[in-house]
This record gives structure tokens, sequence and C-alpha cells, in this order.
């Protein structure tokens, strides 16, 4: 059974109060708040066999290497990679983005092409940006319409033999868009030899990830914005492209042998993995991935598309707002602006002073930000622990800062 005040007696952050208020916690694209048991496994770790792992025949260094690639196996089964090694940690999607980036570099030449998409995080930008100023490859930019919806039309005209690279979001962490990724992987695969790369920052909290059936090359996402520690992430990429590649760091652990003539690399999945990893967040992500499973994938999708349902219908009967992707299929977010009134981070600031948080800005999404010319947006967004009485919550600190700000 669905227990919404069980889950919520589970986050000790949401007890408090905010500026006298009880707390209300709607920014969680940003990042999720951590259940007790997540708190307590990064503490056992530095409480009770803190060490290096891989490194040591102690005792400590072989628990905490063991309690390491427990975590790895967990995720390697919560997003079906076909093996362990697989899957690699790192500090988050934007590592995991920029590794790919740079490890793809000599695979890469003038006049190739980079396909991303108007919906995309900085960090899906930026990083193949700097590819194509290092190889002389072009950037190209599926557009969307007034609504967030991609127009995959655009691929059909342009996919092709020059096609090497295409990399856009699951889930867009400014609109909540959920794009047609097997859509775009069929039309990929039939038209070009391209790698495909997903960012599932967005998409990893809300519903069950199957990277065998989705049939990318890479999938990468952050471990804190699904209850794990901050400083944690994964990137998975299939096991013949990843023995081709180059690692991105250089350092202890991704060495076989090393001289000054020459070095050889470590096998999967340690030839990405330089330098003393995150143990205790990485075997705290561990217990996240625990926690979302005992919840159970179909409860936390049904109650937060209920959320976004219900948080649709209230905000919508405050007059003169928008919600930006109001007809897209959407998942986790509300994105919206009070027409002549003020900007976002008013009304950001008035509704913090009521105890609710909330992200404004341009999300670090500029461009789309661009398209509808405007300077960023109010952004509620959901997890499992939201409830819809926050939500009425909501709705009324948005026409208090209206009267405010009108």
């Amino acid at each position: 059974m669905f227990d919404i005040q069980n889950i919520r007696s589970q986050f000790p952050i949401l007890s408090q109060t905010v500026n006298g208020k009880p707390l209300i916690y709607l920014d969680n694209g940003a990042t999720s708040q951590k259940p007790a048991s997540v708190i307590e496994s990064w503490e056992k770790y530095y409480t009770t066999i803190n060490a290096n792992v891989h490194r040591g025949i102690h005792t400590l260094s072989q628990l905490a290497t063991e309690e390491m690639e427990v975590s790895r196996r967990k995720v390697q089964k919560f997003i079906n990679a076909k093996n362990d090694f697989e899957v690699i940690f790192t500090k988050g999607t934007t590592e995991g983005l920029n590794l790919i980036a740079y490890a793809v570099t000599n695979f890469i030449k003038k006049d190739d092409e980079i396909i991303i998409s108007y919906l995309e995080h900085h960090s899906n930008i930026v990083p193949w940006q700097m590819l194509c100023e290092r190889t002389g490859a072009k950037l190209k930019v599926i557009p969307m319409d007034e609504n967030g919806i991609l127009q995959l039309d655009f691929l059909d005209q342009n996919l092709s033999e020059r096609t090497k690279i295409v990399s856009l979001n699951q889930v867009s962490n400014a609109l909540g868009v959920i794009n047609p990724i097997e859509e775009i992987i069929k039309k990929t695969r039939a038209n070009s030899d391209a790698m495909i790369v997903i960012d599932g920052a967005q998409s990893v909290p809300h519903f069950r990830i199957d990277v065998q059936k989705m049939d990318c090359d890479f999938f990468v996402f952050s471990g804190h914005k699904m209850y794990a520690p901050m400083g944690t992430g994964i990137l998975y990429g299939k096991e013949d492209i990843l023995r081709k590649i180059s690692p991105f760091h250089g350092g202890g652990e991704m060495i076989a042998t090393c001289s000054f003539e020459k070095t050889t690399y470590a096998e999967l999945p340690f030839k990405f993995e330089a330098g003393t990893p995150n143990v205790g967040g990485d075997i705290a992500l561990g217990a996240a991935v625990d926690f979302m499973e005992k919840v159970g994938h179909e409860h936390i999708q049904t109650h937060e598309n209920a959320l976004l349902e219900y948080a649709q219908k209230k905000l919508l009967e405050i007059e003169d707002l928008k919600i930006y992707g109001e007809k897209a299929h959407r998942t986790g977010v509300v994105s919206f602006n009070l027409e002549g009134v003020g900007i976002a981070s008013d009304v950001g600031m008035i509704l913090d002073k009521l105890g609710i948080a909330v992200r404004t800005g341009h999300h670090c999404t500029q461009p789309i930000m661009d398209y509808f010319n405007i300077a960023g947006t109010v952004r509620a967004s959901f997890a499992v622990y939201n409830t819809f009485e926050e939500i009425d919550v909501l709705a009324d600190g948005v026409r208090k800062a209206q009267r405010m700000l009108g």
C-alpha cells in the first residue's frame, strides 16, 4: 500500500519550519531530500568502515570495497544494465556528459555532426560545443514548438552518415516535457551509426529505466535528484563502446601498468574511475535505490502524475497564470509565470516567506527561455513525499504574490 504519511516520516528535513511556516519543499528538480535510510547509510560508512577502496588488504578497505561494489550492482539492476562493469560512478550528470564528450574526441572529425535538442540543460549543450571547437564538427539542434514538443521531422531531414552523436534529455528539467526517446532512437538507428547519449537526470527519479530495452549507448544521471547524496552519479555505457573510448581523467586506480615510457589502462569500470571515489556517497546511492524499489516505481509514478495533474488544475484557476509546456506529455514539473506581474524571482521570494521552496530563473536552459522571450519561470517540481495539500498552499501563495505584485 502507498502510505504518504509513512513516506514523509522517513524524511527528517520535512518536519521543520521555514520562516515560521511548515516547510513545503517543491524544488525537487534541483535536488531531492534524503530519507533516513540514505543518511544512515552514509553515516554508517564514515563511523564503521571508512577506508579507501580497491587498494588495501586490511579489513576496513575490503569491507568498504564490497559495500561500494554492492551499490554498483544495485544500480545495474535498477537500470537493467547487462553488466555491472558498464556502470561507472561519477560526481553527477554533468561530469558524465563531459566524460563522454571528451572520451569520443578521437572518433569525431571536421564536418561531422552532433545533434542535440532545444530542450537541453546547459550541461548537455556546452560539452558538445567544446567538442565541436576541438574537432571542427558541427552542432545541430532539434527545434521545439510552443508547447516544448520536439519537432522530430528535423531528424528525418538531418540524420546521415555524418551524424556521429545524438544527445538529448529524456525529461526537460525546465518544463518537465517527456521526450519520445524510443522514437528518436529508432530514427537514429535507421539513418546513421551515431552514438546515442541520454541525459536521465530528470527521468530516473520519476519512472523505471531499462537501458537495454531503450538501446542507448550511454545513459547518465545524478544521485542527488533521486534521494541520494550530492556528488554522486552514474554513467552507463555499452561495453563495446566503453572499451574503445579514452579515459577522461588520469591518475590512481585507472591504470593497469604505469611507467615513464607508457601507461596501460585498467579494466572496466575502473578505467574511468580515476582517484579516490566518493565512497560514502556511492554506497548511499545504493541505499537510495533500495528506498525507491521499496516504495515501488509504479507507486511513485502514479502519485507524482496525480500531483502534476492536480497542480496544473489548481494553478490554471488563477487568472493570468501561464504554464509552459501545458499541452505536452510531462512529469514532475510545473513551470509558470504570472503575466504582467514582476519577475519570477519576486514570486519565489514571496513563496519562500510562506515556507514554500520553489526554483526561479532560467534553470540552466537559457535557449528555452529565449524561445519564449522570458527571463525565467517559477518552477514547482515534485517528489514522492509531496502532497495535494501542499499544492493547495502553493496555489494560495501564488494568489497572494499576485495581489502583492500586481
